[in-house]
């Protein structure tokens, strides 16, 4: 009897988690970093706590001896040397004063979490088939929402590796919103690959890592049971406006002015009209990201559109994701990104990163999609 074509059905696989390790910086991190989490006195909600950015990069088996497995071997190692330039995302969110202050990011060095994953029976290329693909992408990136009550003990940054039949493998990767402009901003990612790469190509030892997980699990031993995520699928289109304020006096001219103004920019785009509410994230400096609730009220002003240099592109190619190899010359074979929601309602989050010392600003804008029913 012939079995049936997997990638003509509806079937989402759920990946068998492996193994689950932490990866700290390379050295300890000294002075400690911080960042305030500084919330506007109207209720912010749980958003903050969830909302999370994600990116799933799926690669073919660059040789025959490639594999998910070496990859994430190599990763504990090569991460742990990129955390060294960027400590925070190895830290954690906690409230000052003895848990009763406010919230604020610490370089603590409790790691980022690695998870090793595996689907079996399915190719990457029958995975890659399937026809509810995105929804089965959420299954290849991890993550768990901050505890509200306990933040201090919730990691921000998750990677997942998973292996396919083919030996295809995927790399997922989630951020709290907290921190996604060290990801975007700063290009870890691509800084992260280099290191990795470069350490695969200069190896002059084994062939096999030392964090090698075939050669160190026991049989028969899953964590699945007792750790779950908490996924986010892909809630909307997700656009970065790339906006030079050289003319501008952001004195006067406050980065919420620019967030509605790419708001009524992405409405036009996007062919839809948008919820009035939305949650603003802004970076006001390397120490400090202030969070509200924002309402479409204020318009913003017709003029400043003559006065700013604008852009508009989705994020991925924003990113320069398509060429981001963990293994030189083995470049993704898809890519997929987005911001996971922060409420059930789909609400708009925009996310500006001014670079120090440059007048440009990214503001980041995620149109939600109607629910389907």
């Amino acid at each position: 009897m012939e079995m049936p074509n997997i990638s003509t059905t509806n079937v989402v696989p759920k990946p068998q988690i492996e193994a689950i390790q932490t990866v700290p910086p390379f050295v300890v991190t000294d002075p400690r970093q911080f960042r305030q989490v500084s919330v506007a006195k109207e209720p912010i909600g749980s958003g903050i706590f969830k909302g999370c950015f994600n990116i799933v990069l799926c690669y073919n088996k660059a040789m025959e001896k490639d594999s998910g497995w070496l990859v994430a071997g190599w990763i504990k190692e090569s991460l742990a040397r990129a955390l060294k330039e960027q400590p925070l995302l190895s830290g954690r969110l906690r409230r000052g004063e003895d848990g009763h202050g406010e919230l604020e990011i610490v370089s603590n060095d409790s790691g980022v979490r690695l998870l090793e994953a595996k689907i079996n029976n399915m190719s990457l290329q029958e995975f890659l088939d399937l026809k509810e693909r995105d929804k089965a992408e959420a299954e290849l990136v991890f993550w768990k929402d901050i505890d509200e009550q306990n933040p201090q003990f919730s990691p921000l940054f998750y990677v997942q590796v998973t292996n396919f039949q083919c030996g295809g493998y995927s790399v997922g990767i989630s951020c709290s919103f907290l921190l996604a402009d060290l990801l975007i901003m700063d290009n870890f990612l691509q800084k992260w690959a280099k290191i990795q790469s470069e350490m695969i190509s200069k190896n002059e030892g084994p062939e096999v890592p030392i964090f090698y997980l075939p050669n160190l699990k026991p049989a028969n031993l899953s964590p699945n049971s007792i750790f779950s995520s908490t996924p986010r699928e892909n809630c909307g289109q997700t656009m970065i406006f790339r906006m030079s304020t050289e003319s501008m006096d952001l004195k006067e001219q406050s980065f919420k002015k620019l967030a509605l103004l790419c708001l009524e920019e992405a409405e036009q785009t996007g062919r839809k009209i948008l919820p009035d509410e939305f949650t603003f994230f802004v970076k006001e400096s390397t120490k400090i990201i202030k969070v509200e609730n924002c309402k479409k009220t204020e318009v913003a002003k017709s003029h400043m559109k003559n006065q700013i240099m604008s852009s508009c592109a989705s994020l991925k190619d924003y990113l320069g994701m398509n060429e981001l190899a963990f293994r030189e010359g083995n470049g993704p074979a898809r890519v997929s990104l987005w911001i996971g929601s922060v409420t059930s309602n789909g609400i708009v989050v925009g996310i500006p990163f001014p670079k120090e010392g440059s007048s440009e600003v990214n503001i980041i804008v995620t149109i939600p999609y109607e629910n389907e029913s």
